[in-house]
């Protein structure tokens, strides 16, 4: 039986967590606005403000609510989390303050899944007390997210694994404890055996940052956070691969459904954000000697928001959904594929409508940095290209169906009408008589 209710002991989380975002997280962002500022361990002043905060989340049993039973986590499952990061999406601190923040998100679960006891105390217990930050070193910069063309090498010497290559958009780089990175440990390999993933502390030698690149929507061009990474013989312990040798994929795997989907989520939140204030504004401002809400283009701007928003919104939930069926084995594993797919598609040209129509309604003023319209329609784009370009997954998406049709039998179109039709009349001869 499908049901979209919410029972009232979580939706009583729910409530808590829109008011505590909107009083305490969002004030965050205009106390500590820098770039980046939320990932900094240094920044004194917004640690101390932030404490507190997380240990008020922590109390009211909100902390780090992305890992399942399984891995030490509440197991709210994913149609519950895809509720709570919807809230968390209104603000960019409140990831941070509820611990969820990507990619640590992400990288806890694969320390979960595939760390052994000594690298979860020493890395996964201070990621999830919020004590340090954390970086996914994946994309290189001569292939993007290609991984048949990744070059950056783990060579096994004695008892030390030595990195050799370059890293590209490694995002939290200068603010992590420890990378983890996907490195080719056998490149004669298939594809999907020929990487393995390893932990590296970020105070290990050889690990040189050329870069912090900086993005649109940015404030600051010369201090972005994907950073531009060369591993110089950088040499780690034999015991820091985490998974198997070859087994690359298959962690990087682990990390990404339920990511994909929280991500969608918070983007939900953001443009929940921004029709707010198109609506504030559409009933605040007149021009033509009407109010701009009574216009007809501003009320076509509205609606079209308002209905994309939705489409969009319960694609996620439904995709949330079947993977928390998968979870308890009532879905095939595999089964949300296609559909966390789609969410990634969807997400960055529903946030690009919904936020660029605040903004042409508020104008001037819309475009300006007073608001923070212009600031996320600037990094719409990154949405595109988190977790893999869009482009890969229309792709994909398209080929998996594609699977699933089969070639007309003859010279028209299945639905070709005169060829249905002499069918049909083939089976009932008399079914037009008088």
């Amino acid at each position: 039986m499908i049901d979209f209710s919410v029972e009232p002991e979580f939706q009583a989380k729910l409530d808590w967590m829109d008011t505590f975002v909107r009083e305490e997280c969002e004030t965050m962002d205009l106390l500590f606005p820098e770039q980046g500022a939320q990932f900094d361990p240094d920044y004194a002043a917004a640690k101390r403000h932030l404490k507190p905060l997380q240990e008020e989340v922590k109390k009211q049993g909100l902390w780090a609510c992305h890992l399942g039973p399984h891995l030490g986590g509440p197991g709210y499952g994913q149609v519950k989390l895809g509720l709570m990061n919807e809230i968390i999406g209104r603000s960019s601190w409140a990831p941070v303050v509820f611990g969820t923040a990507a990619p640590d998100t992400g990288n806890a679960e694969i320390l979960a899944l595939f760390g052994t006891p000594e690298q979860k105390q020493r890395f996964l217990g201070p990621l999830m007390d919020g004590d340090i930050v954390s970086c996914f070193s994946m994309t290189e910069p001569q292939g993007g997210a290609d991984p048949d063309v990744f070059t950056c090498s783990a060579t096994l010497d004695g008892d030390e694994w030595v990195l050799e290559g370059e890293k590209w958009f490694s995002s939290n780089a200068k603010f992590a404890s420890f990378l983890l990175v996907i490195a080719v440990t056998d490149a004669d390999k298939p594809l999907t055996e020929r990487m393995s993933m390893f932990i590296v502390p970020t105070d290990t030698p050889g690990i040189e940052i050329l870069r912090n690149v900086a993005i649109a929507g940015d404030t600051d061009p010369e201090n972005g956070h994907h950073a531009h990474i060369r591993y110089n013989k950088v040499r780690i312990p034999y015991d820091h691969m985490l998974g198997e040798r070859g087994g690359g994929f298959k962690v990087a795997q682990a990390r990404l459904g339920g990511g994909r989907i929280h991500h969608a989520m918070r983007t939900v939140g953001m443009c929940n954000r921004a029709l707010d204030m198109m609506l504030e504004r559409a009933v605040s401002r007149t021009t033509k000697g009407k109010m701009l809400g009574e216009h007809q283009m501003v009320q076509e701007k509205i609606a079209d928001s308002i209905i994309e928003l939705e489409q969009f919104r319960l694609l996620v939930l439904k995709t949330a959904w079947m993977i928390d069926e998968v979870e308890a084995g009532r879905m095939k594993h595999g089964a949300p594929r296609k559909h966390i797919g789609m969410c990634k598609v969807a997400m960055a040209s529903v946030y690009a409508n919904v936020v660029g129509k605040a903004l042409e309604i508020h104008g001037s003023l819309g475009i300006s940095l007073d608001m923070p319209l212009a600031k996320w329609y600037g990094g719409h784009m990154s949405l595109a290209f988190a977790d893999g370009p869009t482009d890969a997954h229309k792709s994909q998406l398209a080929r998996a169906y594609l699977k699933r049709a089969k070639p007309a039998e003859g010279m028209f179109p299945s639905e070709h009408i005169p060829t249905r039709t002499a069918a049909a009349l083939a089976r009932y001869p008399n079914a037009r008589d008088d």
